[in-house]
């Protein structure tokens, strides 16, 4: 067992505690804090809170039973002064509205410093975040949306510059630049922000509300929980989100991005509630983070093709570990907004359970030339119940125009400034059991098929009972269930350790694949 030092601030701190665990650690555990227990640890990736500005600590992990033990010592961060929002008017009674209060203490604070939202119920609609701020939600209180829509304040999509040859963009919709209600926390053009705390941020999503008709643009498209604009060297720790209006987590356009022990829960059957969006983001750890929603729990998108052929941002670099997904469409998802292109992509040692899919890639033709994935790598994963572990549909037909034949023809066309293209995709040391649908199913386009995948140490078995469905989104694409790897368009397919048993027919079948290298 090793421990490390992820994250400090004046206040908490986040520690990897490395015994071999995915997202749960093998062992029980026992952290101290200068010799005082502070809690009990059974996930890899945790935090401590309480903390107190410029203090040396000395934290010690240690099993149950103290049979063995790590330290590991730091000092925490300065800080300034804190700003108490009640102080400034808010109540925390659930019935006034706390808005302005909070805002005020948040525009007031100075760089080093906090802003405290003690115990209580803080009805709201947006804050904006500032530069510098350091924004603690403490155990017992929650930030409680406003359902009334208009409410919000409206972040146009895009604003035509003076002169004409440029323009402005701040609101955003499914990877367009479009008008949407400003988020619970929005921050736009700020830098060095750490919103963190034990407590709740409550979007109060419901089917009475913000689920209602929720493809129609009423205002404006809905708000976000957390959205980002053009930002810089973000953290946000530990706190929960949930009943999302729309997507959960929304960075965009942004860097040096960092997602440590969060909760994101939407129930099940809630419209668009994706986890976590980062799209034409650079420089991002997610780690620690549970899932449990009712859309993809994280997809990683770089815009559709105004957006992505006008920027050519992709997002890149990108870590996912120790994490759990949980009852989401895909527990990964790249696409389908992502005609930036996504490279440099790696989800490590995190457990999905009951999605859908594990790995989900969905593009197509129109994403544009720009739409490049590569240096896609998936390695020590542990899936249970997720109906088909991985999908790369090349023919995704959610869009106004994805059921076109130039979208679904299965026949060759032209390699134009339309056609996106999939290079590299890695895949190892992968255990995926109770399947329903198929083990894998790969699809890429015959005009530009996919570069390379490789599996290597992959188990698949299937569930005693499955389920009958379609493996992807894709005109022709018939409900099935315990069908083996799937793989049509792909110019190298790698198999090395691959095992797949309990299937129905054989384990793989294979169309219009160049070479096959292994077994």
């Amino acid at each position: 067992m090793k421990v490390k030092l992820m994250m400090k601030s004046a206040r908490s701190a986040v520690i990897e505690i490395a015994d071999g665990g995915t997202y749960l650690t093998k062992e029980a555990y026992r952290i101290l804090v200068n010799g005082v227990l502070a809690k009990k640890a059974d996930t890899v990736v945790t935090s401590l809170f309480g903390l107190e500005p410029e203090t040396e600590y000395v934290v010690t992990v240690e099993k149950e039973g103290g049979a063995e033990r790590e330290e590991l010592r730091f000092t925490t961060d300065k800080e300034f002064v804190t700003l108490n929002v009640r102080d400034f008017g808010a109540k925390g009674d659930g019935v006034q509205d706390d808005t302005k209060y909070i805002q005020a203490a948040i525009l007031a604070c100075p760089k080093k410093s906090r802003v405290l939202i003690p115990k209580g119920t803080y009805r709201i609609t947006s804050l904006f975040l500032k530069s510098g701020l350091n924004l603690e939600i403490v155990r017992g209180a929650e930030l409680r949306a406003d359902t009334e829509r208009f409410a919000y304040p409206r972040l146009p999509g895009v604003i035509q510059s003076y002169d004409e040859t440029e323009e402005y963009n701040l609101g955003s919709w499914e990877g367009n630049p479009l008008p949407m209600f400003a988020a619970i926390l929005t921050g736009i053009h700020v830098e060095n922000v750490l919103v963190y705390g034990e407590g709740v941020v409550n979007g109060c999503g419901s089917k009475e509300n913000w689920w209602k008709n929720p493809k129609v643009m009423v205002g404006a498209f809905r708000p976000r929980m957390f959205f980002i604009n053009h930002c810089k060297k973000i953290t946000l720790q530990g706190v929960t989100f949930c009943n999302s209006p729309s997507w959960t987590l929304h960075p965009y356009f942004s860097d040096d991005l960092k997602f440590y022990n969060l909760t994101i829960e939407n129930p099940s059957d809630s419209p668009n509630t994706d986890g976590l969006d980062p799209e034409s983001c650079k420089d991002v750890e997610i780690a620690g983070v549970r899932f449990s929603l009712g859309d993809d729990c994280i997809a990683v998108k770089s815009g559709k093709i105004y957006m992505g052929k006008k920027h050519k941002r992709p997002s890149e670099n990108i870590l996912i570990r120790q994490c759990l997904m949980e009852n989401g469409h895909g527990a990964v998802t790249i696409g389908s907004e992502m005609a930036g292109g996504v490279k440099n992509l790696t989800v490590e040692e995190c457990m999905f359970r009951h999605t859908d899919r594990g790995l989900r890639i969905k593009t197509r033709r129109g994403r544009g030339e720009d739409a490049v994935l590569d240096k896609i790598t998936f390695r020590n994963i542990d899936m249970d119940y997720v109906m088909t572990p991985f999908v790369v549909n090349s023919f995704y037909f959610c869009d106004p125009d994805g059921k076109t034949e130039y979208v679904q023809s299965r026949e060759v066309m032209p390699v134009d400034e339309r056609t996106p293209y999939i290079k590299r995709m890695d895949f190892e040391n992968i255990n995926a059991r109770n399947c329903h649908v198929a083990a894998a199913y790969f699809d890429g386009l015959p005009e530009r098929k996919i570069e390379e995948i490789r599996m290597e140490n992959i188990t698949v078995t299937y569930a005693e009972n499955p389920k009958c469905d379609v493996p992807a989104m894709s005109a022709g694409v018939e409900p099935c269930s315990r069908k083996g790897i799937w793989a049509n368009n792909v110019k190298k397919l790698r198999l090395k350790n691959v095992s797949v048993t309990g299937q129905d027919g054989e384990a793989v079948v294979l169309s219009g694949v160049d070479e096959v290298d292994g077994s």
